[in-house]
């Protein structure tokens, strides 16, 4: 592939980083999915910090840390290890991360489906459901049914269908107190108010489904998530807040990877991806966006999970890559120039 004039894009096609030449490749210059560089790209992430590290730190039985379902310690153990190898582009044709992937459709899914904290129907959250769904079509598994059970429990607890209220005790499915307390994006962690931080995950994961498995109840959701999160200005992201009265500055700081909080870019990218790019109601989180550039046209690391996971992915305040590649991605499914 010829190198392109713009030199932040030259950046990100460096080879020094494989998954953020992947993706530069995949979404900012619409390489065929055969595409030789893009596939030795994919290969090389296994090679190569982060992913070389997490898999390093995995055990031989397919986990990290302790067996179970994998949710804790945050950021080391065996969910967050499959969500992150997913953001990073790893090859998931590895035999490592394929171990990884199955203990965790094994071990981690509640026994409607839907992927929890705990293995049961307490620890049924949209921001860990979406996040791992999102990761585990990324890394190749979208056509596993469990997989389709998980996205399809997601659907449905975000609309209500096929699921009783968690006053009706007696029902054989109905919400919990704990977890995602009830349609429409409630959790216990927000208060039982809608949480925008599940919210955004959970409708890019269901984006990411391709055509012929996205059901009716699935794009019924979808629909049901861009119409919460336009509700409120996406750059000044007031969603209901359960235990604040402004919203969590986190928003306002970029980063990656992406766990449970959630900031202005990655909301937009997700409304951009859906079409929704030029939309008056995003604009001036675009404007956000922009504004964030540094003189060379790059966006600074300013959330950061270093010395909580395995690896780390550059200094905090710095020109970062995977950052710059979210910001160019979600500016070029607006239509504005980077």
């Amino acid at each position: 592939m010829k190198a392109s004039a713009d030199p932040v894009l030259d950046w990100l096609l460096e080879e020094s980083d494989p998954g953020v030449r992947f993706l530069a490749m995949r979404d900012l210059l619409d390489a065929d999915a055969e595409d030789p560089s893009l596939v030795a790209a994919r290969a090389e992430t296994l090679n190569q910090a982060p992913v070389r590290d997490i898999l390093e730190a995995q055990t031989p039985e397919g986990y990290w840390i302790e067996a179970g379902p994998g949710y804790l310690p945050k950021y080391r153990s065996t969910l967050w290890q499959v969500i992150f190898l997913g953001q990073f582009m790893a090859d998931g044709r590895d035999v490592r991360i394929r171990s990884a992937v199955d203990y965790v459709l094994e071990n981690a899914r509640a026994p409607d489906g839907g992927f929890s904290m705990n293995g049961t129907r307490s620890g049924l959250i949209h921001c860990l459901q979406g996040n791992l769904c999102s990761s585990l079509i990324e890394l190749g598994f979208e056509t596993d049914m469990r997989l389709q059970e998980a996205l399809d429990w997601m659907a449905r607890s975000i609309l209500g269908e096929g699921i009783a209220p968690s006053s009706e005790k007696k029902a054989p499915v109905r919400y919990l107190r704990s977890g995602n307390s009830g349609p429409s994006f409630l959790c216990s962690a927000n208060d039982h108010k809608p949480c925008a931080w599940g919210a955004v995950p959970a409708i890019e994961a269901l984006s990411k489904v391709s055509s012929h498995h996205r059901t009716p109840v699935i794009d019924r959701a979808i629909q049901a998530g861009i119409e919460f999160l336009l509700s409120r200005d996406p750059a000044v992201a007031d969603y209901p807040m359960g235990y604040s009265e402004k919203p969590n500055r986190s928003w306002f700081k970029f980063g990656y990877p992406l766990g449970y909080v959630c900031d202005v870019l990655r909301n937009v990218e997700v409304l951009c991806a859906l079409g929704l790019g030029k939309d008056p109601r995003i604009q001036n989180a675009l404007e956000m966006i922009l504004n964030k550039r540094d003189s060379k046209g790059r966006w600074n690391l300013e959330y950061t999970y270093a010395g909580k996971m395995w690896g780390d992915l550059g200094a905090k305040g710095q020109p970062n890559k995977w950052v710059t590649l979210r910001a160019r991605r979600a500016l070029r499914h607006a239509g504005v120039e980077a």
